[in-house]
């Protein structure tokens, strides 16, 4: 399979894509049109997501077609070029996605070698399960399971801080609680600025920060960019 999987669109006062950008053209080289699921959006259209990613494509001269606008959804799956998943809600992403039939569907093209690009909740969603996501579960989908094109689970967003004041479990905390609830599972914690880049049969860690490791019975710990992450495939 050939996956990038990206931890969040943006970096804090950056324009939209703009750091992982280039990465995504190099990873689409020679592809003329990807079909983008635009699921995760909430407080704004399909159309306005459609647009606002392709206004970034432009600059790696990528079409984006929105696969809202398709009478048969899994049709225009197996007809992809490439597959892009956006980010916005994890929740409401799944729900159109088991609802339309895209998880399996999805699973078969990739497995053919078609590209995958996600970000945030597009990554959550590659992962067996959607139970590592950090969103707030604003509609019921017909089950936690996702594409399960990765066998490890992704936290995006990770971040360690815990401010002061603040009496809530932090993200390691509740990952452990995760781990603790599914002993089998291994769960990454990709923090911003950062992706999974996985190519016949190999992955790497791109970014300037590493990534967090977590396991039942592993001492929690950090993997580096260029680290081995056989591991984890």
């Amino acid at each position: 399979m050939n996956l990038l999987l990206i931890s969040n669109s943006t970096n804090a006062g950056e324009p939209y894509l703009q750091y992982p950008i280039k990465n995504i053209g190099n990873f689409l080289s020679g592809v003329k049109e990807v079909v983008f699921i635009p699921y995760a959006a909430v407080t704004f259209s399909y159309a306005e997501y459609e647009a606002k990613v392709q206004n970034r494509f432009n600059e790696i001269g990528i079409k984006v077609r929105s696969i809202h606008r398709a009478k048969d959804p899994r049709k225009m799956i197996r007809e992809a070029e490439a597959i892009c998943v956006g980010g916005g809600n994890t929740f409401a992403l799944a729900k159109k996605m088991q609802q339309q039939g895209l998880m399996k569907a999805i699973l078969n093209k990739i497995k053919q070698g078609t590209p995958y690009v996600g970000w945030s909740a597009g990554s959550n969603v590659s992962c067996p399960t959607i139970c590592t996501t950090n969103d707030m579960p604003i509609v019921e989908p017909e089950s936690f399971k996702a594409i399960g094109a990765v066998k490890f689970q992704i936290n995006p967003h990770y971040l360690d801080a815990n401010p002061e004041g603040h009496a809530g479990e932090t993200r390691e905390q509740r990952i452990l609680e995760y781990i603790e609830a599914n002993p089998r599972r291994w769960v990454v914690g990709l923090r911003e600025g950062c992706m999974l880049h996985l190519h016949d049969g190999k992955m790497e860690l791109i970014g300037s920060r590493p990534m967090r490791i977590f396991k039942k019975g592993v001492e929690t710990y950090e993997v580096n960019p260029g680290d081995d992450l056989s591991f984890l495939l």
